[in-house]
């Protein structure tokens, strides 16, 4: 699959205004941000660069999560990724915490593709002091030479900013020696990024945390990532419709996906698409899988991706790591 640099224009960074959208993005000249640039005595900032052709990725952990990340090969999960694959899925998330690193290696050697046309994420948590010999553990497993893209999962399990530091330069490492193709981070807020930033030769290519309707992210971090390059990639996408069902974009969800011929899931997953948020879901039904895949190229109108943002904005929900922020905290 291949590569591409994406240069992500300057947003601002007004943490009242709707998410900037693809189809009228603006420009501006920008605050002063020098206490983030890069220090010139490491050499250049390199970019982060993503694929801009993985728009939807099918995700191995929540339903297939492994209590402890182990536990036996589930030949269920094989044969749902295979599926996922045939029926168009190219991007597939897993992490060592799930344990379900095995089964994707099966699924990718067994699929019929090549594995150039497939764009797998792994995670590290369970070494991250060791994160070289983590990412090898995991390769062994996945029965491949290299990832796509390589993620420290959490900033939760580090002490303190110099251990994360440390554990992003380890990172780097793993990206020059050709394991990782990208690295990235996971459920970071933006005092995590600062701090790797600080040290960083590499920019994260990604940040993959809870997003949604009901989760925007305040203080206009969304837009502040992608004004550093920093891909935004979504877990709990469709949290509105599960989870957090009974929220006040049950009826407008449903009336678009009537309007458009296509299920209420389609219609969350293209709202993020179109706010350029790499959407991860799973199911274990071959149906389903269509009916995420109708995202793809569906198209909402400006004034319905604006309702949506509106409407979400008016309710709060968090799946993910609620101990970690007071309840009303949207960042």
């Amino acid at each position: 699959m291949a590569s591409s640099i994406i240069v992500r224009g300057a947003i601002p960074l007004d943490a009242g205004a709707p998410l900037p959208f693809n189809d009228h993005d603006h420009h501006h000249g920008g605050k002063d941000d020098s206490q983030h640039q890069q220090d010139v005595s490491r050499g250049p900032l390199l970019l982060a660069s993503f694929p801009t052709d993985v728009d939807l990725g099918f995700g191995t952990g929540t339903a297939w999560f492994k209590d402890g990340g182990k536990g036996p090969m589930d030949p269920k999960l094989v044969a749902t990724l295979k599926t996922a694959i045939s029926s168009g899925f190219t991007h597939i998330d897993c992490a060592d915490s799930y344990g379900t690193e095995e089964e994707v290696g099966i699924a990718v050697k067994d699929c019929g593709l090549n594995r150039e046309r497939l764009f797998v994420t792994t995670k590290v948590l369970d070494n991250m002091n060791d994160i070289p010999g983590a990412i090898d553990a995991s390769l062994s497993k996945l029965q491949m030479d290299y990832v796509d893209l390589y993620l420290i999962h959490s900033p939760y399990y580090t002490k303190n900013p110099a251990d994360l530091q440390r554990a992003w330069k380890a990172m780097e490492t793993v990206k020059a020696s050709g394991k990782a193709r990208s690295i990235g981070v996971s459920n970071f807020q933006r005092s995590h990024i600062e701090a790797l930033l600080e040290v960083a030769t590499v920019v994260p290519a990604v940040n993959q945390l809870e997003f949604h309707p009901y989760l925007q992210r305040s203080h206009g971090y969304i837009p502040w990532m992608k004004e550093h390059g920093v891909q935004v990639c979504a877990f709990k996408g469709l949290s509105p419709l599960t989870v957090a069902k009974g929220g006040p974009l049950d009826g407008p969800l449903a009336s678009m996906a009537e309007r458009h011929q296509v299920s209420a899931s389609a219609i969350l997953l293209r709202w993020h698409m179109d706010a350029d948020v790499v959407p991860i879901t799973t199911t274990r039904k071959a149906e389903r899988m269509a009916e995420y895949l109708e995202a793809v190229t569906l198209k909402l109108s400006p004034e319905e991706r604006e309702e949506i943002t509106r409407i979400g904005m008016t309710h709060h929900y968090r799946n993910w790591g609620n101990e970690h922020f007071d309840p009303d905290d949207r960042s």
